[in-house]
């Protein structure tokens, strides 16, 4: 027997096994080969219905009873609401029934307020940036615009700049790009800034640190016009032309030169000893007082010392003629020439912008400028006391109360307070266009605080604090006017409210052993500083609220002159 034959019956009988009890199939049916078939006769329930046959272990068994949750109120899923809540009286977790309100920012107002609203805005409230003017098809270069950003936060942070207005500055630049989930954030010396293109993508963050600070308005205001080109729709400025007009504005020289610096802050002295009852001799002494100790303190500038030693020397010339004058029996009132020149001296530019940095939230900010004011101050402190206690111990017999006179000319007192805001201005850098505004700004504050506390016997801090306010909130009128910042038209303006006197008093008797009333005079000098920084902050934000200064049709005529 082949091969083939003995193969042949083994395979019909391994199929014989397969086939059901009454053998293969018929009518043309193919065999049944399964040995899953179901045997003929056995009785099988048919599932009634289009019902799956319930296979899973974790079927309940048939004929236990088990309560059910209502199928209306399903528990157990992070987003689905708990049965105690009621739309009727929702929780403020929730997002109330008509919804949140839209902010409506209009273009007819200057950026800063478009901005500050929106920087004061939570992330996923803000509204959406428009179309970006400016890049190319493929998006904004996420890193250059954030570099582009630091570099202009870092020069309005040297330049003095409040720490809200230099992060409304950063988030305008990032805006004006399309990035608009970004987070500006300033510290005193850093800036960083974050920008995260989604929820689902990962944070690109830049950080930059202020090494040196410089009072220059004039690249101050550079750069502001920078940034309001960069947020007009108008105005398509790209990257590049960004970079090169931020290096222009660093190139730039100082508009005036150091000789006029110099002679600026003689000036400002002899002012402010005219306001304190000086003549021609006191104004002579001071201006040459002040000139001195400036020209030291350039030179300490260059050998590298700290500002705090150049504080302390530029505080001893004036105090050294002061003394000088007295010990030579000279009819003066060395008073007012020490007076005259601590008024050059006085931080109050820092001064404001701490007491602003802390009313507006940024109190790290605030903290540490106010305590780089408090260095200066003791340095001030320093330099005055050495002077005057040598001239005690050598005889000097200095009054207090001959500075307390005033001239009864008022034209004389407002000239001198213009020109003591004139002087500041040069001091400050600032632009030749904005010198006549604020020297005008500065006669009007002395005007308010004469008439108040001089003719209406009004206490000197309510004066300074209503004259303070004025002058701010005419700045920041001349500054949303000319879509500028607001320091230019205040700082200088501020000058004739400095609590020069006060301080004097105050080293003066202290140095005189007259511990309780120095600690007074100089308590009454810090109220003062506080009044001024407080009336000026609340000036501007009483302009900002109420007024409505400045018009597109304005800018875009202001843009067509320029050539853009």
């Amino acid at each position: 027997m082949t091969d083939a034959e003995d193969r042949k019956p083994k395979s019909d009988e391994a199929r014989s096994a397969f086939l059901p009890p009454g053998g293969a199939a018929v009518d043309g049916d193919m065999s049944t080969t399964s040995e899953f078939a179901i045997p003929e006769g056995l009785a099988v329930p048919k599932v009634t219905g289009t019902e799956s046959e319930v296979t899973s272990e974790f079927a309940l068994p048939e004929g236990l009873d088990v309560s059910q949750a209502p199928a209306a109120d399903p528990e157990g899923s992070a987003f689905t609401p708990p049965s105690t809540y009621s739309s009727k009286h929702a929780p403020s977790a929730f997002t109330p029934p008509t919804g949140i309100p839209v902010v409506s920012l209009t273009k007819d107002v200057p950026w800063q307020d478009r901005m500050r609203t929106m920087l004061r805005m939570p992330v996923a409230e803000r509204p959406a940036p428009e179309t970006v003017q400016r890049g190319d098809e493929s998006g904004p270069a996420v890193p250059r615009v954030l570099d582009l950003t630091l570099r202009i936060g870092e020069l309005l942070l040297a330049g003095g700049e409040g720490a809200e207005d230099v992060e409304t500055a950063m988030f305008a630049v990032c805006r004006s790009y399309g990035l608009d989930r970004c987070e500006p954030n300033v510290t005193f010396t850093l800036l960083a800034i974050s920008y995260q293109p989604s929820l689902v993508d990962d944070p690109v963050t830049a950080s930059r640190t202020v090494r040196r600070r410089g009072t220059d308005y004039t690249r101050l205001a550079a750069v502001y016009q920078l940034v309001d080109d960069l947020s007009d729709d108008e105005t398509a400025v790209s990257l590049e032309e960004a970079y090169r007009r931020l290096a222009e504005i660093r190139r730039n020289r100082h508009p005036y030169p150091g000789w006029a610096l110099t002679g600026a802050s003689g000036l400002l002295a002899g002012a402010a000893s005219v306001l304190v009852g000086g003549d021609l001799i006191v104004f002579v002494a001071a201006a040459l007082g002040a000139m001195l100790g400036d020209r030291l303190a350039w030179l300490c500038a260059g050998r590298g010392l700290p500002e705090f030693y150049q504080f302390t020397v530029a505080a001893m010339p004036p105090a050294a003629i002061g003394v000088a004058l007295t010990l030579g029996h000279v009819d003066v009132k060395a008073s007012a020439v020490i007076t005259g020149g601590l008024f050059a001296l006085l931080p109050g530019r820092a001064l404001v912008a701490g007491v602003q940095d802390g009313l507006t939230g940024f109190y790290i900010t605030a903290s540490a400028r106010l305590l780089e004011v408090l260095y200066f101050f003791v340095g001030i402190v320093a330099g005055v006391l050495m002077v005057l206690y040598f001239g005690v111990q050598l005889g000097a017999r200095l009054n207090p109360d001959a500075a307390l006179g005033v001239s009864d000319d008022p034209v004389m007192l407002i000239g001198a307070s213009m020109l003591l805001s004139l002087a500041f201005a040069v001091l400050l850098q600032q632009e030749r266009s904005t010198v006549v505004w604020v020297t005008l700004n500065g006669g009007v504050a002395w005007i308010v605080y004469g008439a108040m506390h001089y003719a209406g016997d009004i206490s000197p801090v309510a004066s300074t604090a209503a004259a303070a306010g004025l002058v701010g909130l005419f700045g920041q009128l001349l500054s949303r006017y000319q879509f500028a910042s607001a320091l230019p038209y205040t700082t200088a303006a501020i000058g004739p409210l400095l609590p020069g006197s006060a301080t004097y008093f105050g080293l003066l008797a202290i140095a005189q052993n007259k511990v309780d009333a120095g600690l007074v005079s100089l308590s009454k000098a810090v109220a003062l500083a506080m009044a001024i920084a407080i009336g000026v902050n609340l000036g501007s934000e009483i302009s900002r609220m109420f007024l409505r200064i400045g018009s597109a049709e304005k800018r875009r005529a202001a843009k067509r002159t320029r050539g853009f």
